[in-house]
């Protein structure tokens, strides 16, 4: 009897809009084993969610058109049965039930009008039959076994009111609280920052020893493939174009695609690129590993760079800055605070590039929301060119917003889905009387699309219509579109693969040289943000934890905190670039 839970077999999905048709994947096969982890990994636009949604039967049927098989065979040892011949009524037996889904954008999956524990108990009732009573208990079970803090109270909130890592959590736990035969991660740890990423993965290996559960993992972190995935299947424009044992594959890539996946990770060890290889460089055989080494930048010369960035006086000064958040009052009881951010204190300089790291919850939002009063602070200064931002009336700070811009973590969710790219980059322009005529104004905005790398013919495009890499490249371009000297980005590449997050990496150094920008750099990866920064702040609990230049930090870390977050860092043994 076959071991495999799952077969595809020659799968190609077509996408039908009128009378035309499109293929999204193309001739797709591979199997899954029982208590075996299959990672898929891939640029953006590759086929992997796609692969994966046809799974679960989750795409449009009058859309979509489907040619091969996809045979399950559950750890019960069941008949096999081919997922594209059922039924809806059918199919619901299975979805959810045998096989599980975490899905890659938590806040789009929770229902906003629903607390959490009560959506998460609903699947226990539909699928196990439980009472009210019994799901709650065995979902705050599975709370902790995620590690959501007070899973008590996380039950009873709304999903706006928790962090993005706090919901992608209970996505897990959610797509766990059946014990599935399968479980589909579609880039389950995209939104989690490394700490927390790797206590997700180890939980999720554990849970697969314990039943046996066939795991399908997309990512495109390929650090977190090598630590997870058994065999992996790489993807390119809907085609399997290398499949095999992780260990061979990572490190003898055959194919040009994998030898420029591989080698556009931003690096974890000291070696430093003035520019990060793209897969685009290796498919057109325009690189090789020789060019990029000598691209690097040696110690010294970022030893150089920041002595004289810090020489100067202070872009950005911020002393004892604190935000309290009052919590719900209980009967008697007194008033108490949240504080997230507690005392903080540190200098930005002109031309700098100064990176924030910490988990979830740490604060790094919130700081990077009440530099530019989105968030009102409650205690502390802000000076900016020696301008005290706290004390601003309205109409000056609005002026200064000009200067200051924040490119936000979800490109998606930042932009106004009923504005075309072109409004989207008008409006603030005009609201800021940034030149003089609407004409100006568009083709001012032409050249920062052709400068981010897209199209004219994007200017009357709607988001939907993109990429999460271009969409990302068109906040960018909003972001410049009003001449800032300073931006705030925040998570900025967190969502992105690797092959786009080089791209967009390399366009902000590119950007940051063209415009003098200064750059406060917010992310939980650290190794990318090792590579962009000058020097590097550590938050924890809402407190400065660590700051030191980028190599220092790295090198001797001072806090036991900045070793974790250090030694979490996903990383591929051996890293060959052909």
């Amino acid at each position: 009897m076959s071991d495999n839970l799952l077969t595809v077999n020659n799968l190609c999905i077509d996408f039908l809009s009128k009378g035309s048709s499109f293929r999204a994947v193309d001739d797709l096969s591979f199997s899954l084993q029982k208590a075996s982890t299959l990672g898929i990994v891939g640029e953006s636009g590759s086929g992997k969610s796609v692969s994966v949604l046809s799974i679960m039967r989750l795409l449009s049927a009058k859309k979509t058109a489907y040619q091969g098989e996809i045979r399950f065979c559950g750890s019960d040892g069941g008949s096999e049965v081919d997922l594209l011949s059922l039924n809806e009524k059918q199919m619901r037996r299975y979805r959810g039930n045998r096989i599980g889904m975490i899905f890659q954008e938590p806040m789009t999956s929770l229902n906003p009008s629903m607390r959490c524990g009560r959506q998460a108990a609903e699947l226990l009732q539909l699928h196990l039959g439980l009472d009210k009573r019994q799901a709650r208990t065995q979902i705050l079970q599975l709370f902790e076994e995620v590690l959501l803090p007070d899973p008590h109270e996380t039950y009873r909130k709304y999903p706006h009111e928790i962090s993005g890592g706090q919901k992608q959590r209970i996505m897990i736990a959610m797509a766990m609280a059946c014990k599935p035969d399968i479980l589909i991660a579609d880039e389950p740890t995209t939104a989690l920052d490394v700490t927390v990423q790797k206590t997700i993965l180890e939980l999720m290996k554990s849970l697969q020893q314990r039943y046996g559960m066939g795991i399908v993992f997309i990512t495109h972190d390929l650090g977190v493939a090598a630590q997870i995935a058994d065999k992996v299947l790489v993807m390119h424009k809907g085609k399997a174009v290398e499949f095999g044992e992780r260990q061979t594959l990572f490190q003898h890539p055959q194919h040009p695609y994998t030898q420029g996946l591989l080698a556009c990770r931003v690096p974890t060890d000291d070696v430093r690129l003035r520019r990060l290889p793209t897969v685009s460089d290796f498919l057109n055989q325009r690189q090789n590993a020789a060019t990029f080494v000598k691209q690097e930048v040696t110690k010294e010369e970022r030893r150089q760079e920041i002595e004289k960035i810090t020489a100067a006086e202070p872009i950005l000064s911020v002393r004892h800055l604190q935000k309290n958040y009052a919590l719900p009052k209980k009967l008697f009881a007194k008033q108490t605070c949240f504080s997230a951010l507690n005392d903080v204190s540190f200098d930005v300089y002109k031309g700098e590039t100064l990176g924030l790291v910490g988990e979830s919850g740490c604060g790094k939002t919130t700081l990077g929301r009440t530099l530019l009063r989105l968030i009102e602070p409650s205690a502390g200064t802000i000076h900016y060119n020696n301008k005290d931002i706290c004390t601003l009336p309205p109409p000056q700070l609005r002026e200064l917003r000009k200067e200051i811009q924040l490119i936000f973590q979800d490109p998606y969710a930042s932009l106004n889905p009923y504005y075309t790219v072109g409004n989207a980059l008008l409006q603030p322009m005009k609201l800021h009387g940034i030149l003089n005529s609407d004409s100006q104004r568009r083709q001012r905005i032409m050249q920062l699309l052709k400068r981010v790398n897209l199209e004219e013919k994007h200017f009357n495009c709607y988001p939907h219509e993109f990429s999460g890499g271009q969409r990302q490249r068109i906040c960018i371009a909003r972001a410049l579109a009003l001449n800032p000297q300073f931006i705030i980005c925040d998570e900025s590449v967190s969502a992105l693969d690797v092959s786009v997050q080089a791209q967009v990496l390399n366009l902000l150094n590119e950007l940051k040289q063209e415009y003098n920008l200064t750059y406060i750099f917010i992310s939980h990866d650290l190794s990318v943000v090792k590579f962009m920064s000058h020097r590097v702040m550590v938050m924890k609990n809402g407190c400065i934890e660590e700051i030191n230049s980028a190599d220092e930090l790295y090198a001797n870390p001072q806090s036991d905190y900045t070793k974790q977050l250090i030694a979490a860092v996903p990383k591929i043994e051996k890293n060959i670039i052909c």
